[in-house]
């Protein structure tokens, strides 16, 4: 038990004397934001201090939503500036940037008898529509 309170004790020193960690405030170098007007356009865009930069403008969609095209980028640890531009619209969010992951290109050919059987399946599928389209049809 004696020993357990010395543990205690040197653990309770030891975190005494760690200092917090604490990230100083950031300031905003310019900031401007243009709120929807009766067209329900709108933007918005800042910089900060640490390089941080936000930017985008808006307007009302079609069908309600709104659509919005912008970019924001900041800077990576190893010193690089990370990119992104992006739209926002009925089609849903469509970032660009190099950071983004792209699929590998498929390393071969897909084999005919794949191909046969992805077909086959599509054929199936296409006489069971039509049979249960047909049984619908007998009983009305």
């Amino acid at each position: 038990m004696m020993k357990f309170a010395v543990v205690l004790a040197l653990v309770a020193v030891a975190v005494a004397e760690q200092e917090p960690i604490i990230n100083p405030p950031v300031a905003i170098l310019r900031s401007s934001q243009v709120n929807p007007d009766e067209f329900g356009a709108h933007s918005s865009d800042f910089e900060a201090e640490n390089g941080i930069v936000f930017q985008f403008s808006g307007s009302e969609g079609a069908a309600g939503g709104a659509n919005m095209v912008g970019s924001f980028s900041y800077p990576q640890e190893d010193g690089s500036l990370a990119e992104v531009k992006f739209v926002a619209n009925e089609n849903g969010y469509q970032p660009e940037s190099s950071l983004l992951p792209v699929a590998p290109a498929f390393p071969h050919p897909i084999p005919q008898f794949v191909l046969d059987q992805i077909e086959f399946a599509r054929l199936e599928d296409e006489r069971k529509a039509l049979e249960a389209q047909q049984s619908e049809t007998v009983e009305a």
